[in-house]
Order: C-alpha cells, then structure tokens, then sequence
C-alpha cells in the first residue's frame, strides 16, 4: 500500500466521527498500537525537540525501507506519532520525502490542536523527513 493510499484510508476512518472528541479518543486508541520504541532509544539524542510532551522516535532501514518506531508520555501525543509512524513506516526514503501531508489538513488534525501540539506536529514531521533524509544519503554513498 503506498503513502497515498495509506492517507487516504486514515481520512476516510476520520470521516467516521462526527466531533473532536471522539476523533481524540480514535487518536488516543491509535496510540495504543504505536510500535513502542526499544528503551535503549529512549535518551536524548532521540527526543524530538519542539514538541510540548516527550516524544521519543527512532529510525532503522531494513531491505531499503525505514522503520520507525516511538513513544510519547502523552495520550494524544502517543497517538498523533502512532498516526504518522503508521502511514510512513516501512517505505523508502524517497517516498518519505515526496510524502504529501495535505491529509492531515482533511481530517482536520491542524486546527484542532493547541499551537504547543500543532509545533509538536511539525517537529515530528520534520524528524521523519530528516531520518528519511540521512537513509537516502547514506545509500547513496554506499
């Protein structure tokens, strides 16, 4: 399943729900099946910085593809890193880097998050793109 179509299924779930707090409590259940980062990466060096609540996010490329794994030491959080591991997760740099994240604004995640979260948001997607970045480089060289 590409990136696109992974979206596009998450937009259609989110279609589902009427208001925002049952859209929360989808994200908070999103969360709890966010494949949880080992604790030997759960330090410093992979903390996203920028984000109000801890999240921690580790990247590994296996057959040419990244793997992501996280945590977060808040519900929403954990469920909003879940949300993104799981439609970027298992594709290659280069999809990761064309990735379109215009889906975010069609369920309508952006303005329904405090301007701490919404940073939060940004940080993560930016940290995904960075690892995403280094994997392509690093093949590149090799």
């Amino acid at each position: 399943m590409t990136i696109k179509e992974k979206a596009q299924a998450v937009v259609e779930e989110f279609w589902m729900f009427d208001d925002w707090m049952d859209k929360y409590a989808y994200l908070i259940e999103l969360g709890k099946d966010l494949p949880v980062i080992d604790s030997q990466f759960k330090t410093n060096n992979h903390l996203i910085s920028g984000c109000q609540s801890r999240v921690w996010l580790h990247a590994e490329e296996q057959e040419g593809q990244i793997v992501f794994t996280a945590d977060s030491d808040a519900v929403i959080t954990k469920g909003i890193v879940s949300l993104l591991i799981r439609i970027l997760s298992n594709h290659t740099p280069k999809e990761i880097l064309e990735a379109d994240f215009s889906f975010l604004e069609s369920i309508g995640l952006q303005e329904h998050l405090s301007p701490t979260r919404a940073n939060g948001l940004a940080s993560m997607i930016k940290q995904i793109q960075l690892y995403a970045r280094a994997f392509q480089l690093k093949s590149n060289q090799l």
